[in-house]
């Protein structure tokens, strides 16, 4: 129902009989009326069930989902008994726009590999060229070395009964030698598969070079109260996550020899034509140069990013990342993430470019990029995809070149 140029397009009322049989689906309702008995809460239920979906997925200034509203008469449901006249109305809903994949657009299409993994085969003795290494910084406010802690009660904290745990008396338990072995297991379980030489040989010469990262000046913690031992060991106990994924994505810039690509066995190509319809009541625009008939502005640089697409010559077709399903997994701190970036574009020399727009930078988002990167190796690597190519841009002044020293 309601899908461009099929039948039930401009429908807007719908009469079902058979009330748990019946397999219309519409995502927007705003009305229900009972018309006949009802035999029973369960049928009520389900009546009323038709109205749960939500349209929009906007926040107030709390982070919570704005309410909407669904108008229902003649469903006797127990719950809604005894609730009183009167009230104040619900607000209409705000007027929202259909998001789909606009039929005939097909040479606009864009098509990726559903990559679950990148297996990194390195080689048997890893070496590591410290110039390389790029400085991390350990930021004390991001790392809370004080907590306090109270019985809930009914949903509430009970802060008479509130006791502070203070890590700094728990000193002794964080010995780096076991926390910098448990960090790199957790890269030996994900890497193992790759290594060419004795497995285990790789979780020793992990933590050899975690070591030596220690001990260099690669490491920076801009706080001279942390700089006591005693500190100094608890931040590093609770980001040592972090320092071993940022020395390891340098092993694997200085010592893979092939990259493996695995894919999604149920869907191993991604397309924008697989996009399925959703509604957004975010600011957005009608595409020309898409398949997806919508743009969403999320912010003044996306909005940009896409003008820039559809005036620019050199972008054949483009898409905003959002609601296709394109991902990238990545590690950060001992847990895999996905990163999703925002637009993909294809360029008129073949290339297709996947765009990050990003104001400031941080460790996450260089762990980001690092699997970014290495992606972009492994399907350029495999083939059957074309050229792919990645790129941030972190000033709305370098949009425009960022693109043309890819189209070039």
């Amino acid at each position: 129902m309601g899908k461009r140029g099929k039948p039930g397009q401009r429908l807007q009322n719908v009469v079902s009989v058979a009330m748990l049989s019946e397999g219309w689906d519409a995502a927007n309702v705003t009305h229900i009326m009972g018309l006949r008995a009802f035999t029973s809460q369960l049928l009520c239920e389900q009546v009323i069930g038709r109205g749960l979906r939500r349209v929009a997925y906007e926040r107030d200034e709390d982070g919570l989902f704005l309410p909407e509203y669904v108008n229902v008469f003649g469903v006797p449901l127990s719950i809604f008994q005894d609730v009183g006249e009167g009230g104040t109305p619900p607000p209409p809903p705000k007027p929202s726009v259909q998001v789909e994949v606009v039929p005939g657009r097909h040479s606009y299409e864009i098509r990726w590999p559903n990559v679950l993994r990148v297996d990194t085969v390195l080689r048997p003795c890893l070496v590591m060229d410290w110039d390389e290494v790029e400085p991390l910084t350990l930021d004390p406010m991001q790392t809370p070395i004080h907590a306090e802690i109270a019985p809930a009660l009914a949903g509430q904290a009970d802060l008479s009964k509130m006791s502070e745990i203070d890590l700094e008396k728990a000193a002794e338990d964080f010995r780096l030698q076991n926390l910098i072995f448990r960090a790199a297991r957790k890269l030996y379980l994900q890497s193992a598969n790759g290594f060419s030489g004795d497995k285990q040989y790789l979780a020793v010469q992990l933590i050899r070079l975690v070591e030596q990262f220690l001990a260099s000046d690669k490491l920076d913690i801009p706080s001279l109260w942390h700089q006591h031992p005693v500190r100094r060991r608890i931040l590093l106990a609770m980001n040592m996550d972090t320092v071993v994924g940022h020395v390891y994505r340098f092993v694997r810039l200085r010592n893979t020899e092939t990259l493996a690509i695995c894919f999604d066995q149920e869907r191993p190509i991604g397309s924008t034509a697989a996009m399925r319809t959703w509604y957004t009541t975010k600011p957005c625009a009608p595409t020309g140069k898409s398949q997806i008939s919508h743009v969403v502005y999320d912010s003044v640089w996306e909005k940009a990013v896409a003008d820039l697409c559809e005036k620019e010559p050199w972008v054949l077709a483009w898409a905003k990342n959002d609601h296709l399903d394109f991902k990238v997994r990545y590690l950060y701190r001992g847990s895999s993430r996905n990163f999703v970036p925002d637009y993909l574009i294809r360029l008129n020399n073949g290339k297709t470019l996947v765009l990050e727009v990003k104001g400031q930078d941080s460790e996450r988002n260089r762990a980001k990029r690092a699997a970014m990167d290495i992606w972009i190796q492994a399907v350029n690597e495999q083939g059957g995809f074309g050229q792919w190519c990645f790129d941030v841009v972190f000033e709305p002044a370098k949009m425009r070149d960022t693109l043309l020293l890819h189209a070039g």
